[in-house]
């Protein structure tokens, strides 16, 4: 195996083995504590622009399997302690390496993965390259910035995703790197789900015989998409709304709020949250390292906290018939206990909740 190279921004520099595409990049090194679900992290279009680096050691040991991707594959490295490189699992389609090579995403492994999650707790998100050989210059790593990436990811035509079973009722999901889960989710509960471009315009939206819109998941500064912004603030008021991670950041921003860049963000299938009106802590899935400052909400009430460190995960919207959640209830962490948040969504949509 040929040797490589993780350098980070402040020089540091981690010695493994490459897997994967055999060519170098450059991004933003970022952790996730999930022990499974690397399939459903590498297809999240919400890692663009970033190096994913398992803090579980072992990655691959059930291969690939087509069948369980969330999107397109956006990572622009992946970083693991081990690889498997002879998976058992009957729904495989292929090993991960094989996978990341038909990906052109280099990867790296043989690192000490606990040392480089330390330094990311202690010093926050930084960038990072992984290389055959360490560079002289880091000007490239140092200025490197995760930016155009809703743009890059969403949908270039709008597509229609019939429900399952019998037809109740029609949803346009704004695409800003949207995981198939949410479709899914939606098409079980009986609705047509139009996933649109991020670039539509409210308007269109509202002539298109919706009952109701939802606001998929993304990569990349919340605060970046100042036209996605000014549609949401179009559309608050006039249908049901349910926002997923950045949806849930855009909402919030929309309506005046504010969002701020988190040391090292939130990210595995673990994190707890706090149902502020029930009492209740659900275990969810978590990607973003944005989180919505609870202390600027102009309207809303705040409804979910995360347990860890009181950041807030949900906001609801009475008077707009709008509520948003940080967090993923597409995800199956175990129990799928908040997957109720579709039914919110449904009852809303049927006008018996606001």
């Amino acid at each position: 195996m040929e040797k490589g190279y993780l350098v980070l921004q402040d020089g540091r520099v981690f010695e493994g083995l490459r897997f994967g595409a055999a060519a170098d990049t450059v991004g933003e090194l970022v952790f996730t504590t999930g022990m499974c679900g690397y399939i459903e992290t590498l297809t999240d279009p919400s890692y663009a622009g970033q190096i994913v680096l398992q803090t579980y050691p072992l990655i691959g040991n059930y291969g690939v399997i087509r069948q369980d991707f969330e999107g397109a594959c956006c990572v622009k490295g992946y970083v693991v302690r081990e690889w498997c490189e002879s998976p058992s699992n009957f729904r495989t389609d292929c090993d991960l390496d094989t996978f990341l090579k038909e990906q052109n995403v280099p990867g790296l492994y043989g690192v000490d993965t606990r040392e480089l999650t330390r330094i990311i707790r202690e010093h926050g998100v930084m960038n990072a390259a992984i290389c055959a050989s360490v560079p002289e210059d880091l000007s490239v790593v140092e200025t490197y910035a995760v930016t155009g990436v809703v743009e890059a990811v969403t949908c270039r035509e709008a597509r229609l995703y019939p429900a399952a079973g019998e037809r109740r009722f029609s949803v346009a999901l704004v695409d800003y790197g949207a995981k198939r889960n949410i479709v899914r989710e939606l098409q079980r509960r009986g609705c047509d789900v139009t996933v649109l471009p991020a670039a539509t315009e409210a308007e269109t939206i509202l002539s298109g015989g919706y009952d109701g819109v939802m606001l998929s998941n993304g990569p990349g500064d919340p605060a970046e998409n100042t036209e996605a912004i000014a549609q949401i603030r179009r559309l608050l008021g006039h249908l049901p709304l349910f926002g997923i991670c950045l949806g849930h950041q855009l909402t919030a921003l929309a309506a005046g709020g504010r969002t701020y860049k988190l040391k090292y963000g939130h990210r595995g299938v673990n994190q707890p949250v706090r149902d502020l009106g029930s009492g209740r802590t659900y275990i969810t899935s978590q990607n973003h390292g944005y989180a919505v400052d609870s202390d600027s909400l102009q309207a809303g009430r705040l409804s979910f906290v995360n347990a860890n460190d009181d950041t807030c995960e949900g906001i609801d919207y009475p008077e707009s018939r709008a509520f948003t959640v940080q967090f993923h209830p597409e995800a199956c962490t175990g129990p799928k206990d908040t997957a109720f948040l579709f039914d919110r969504f449904v009852d809303m949509m049927k006008g018996g909740e606001r």
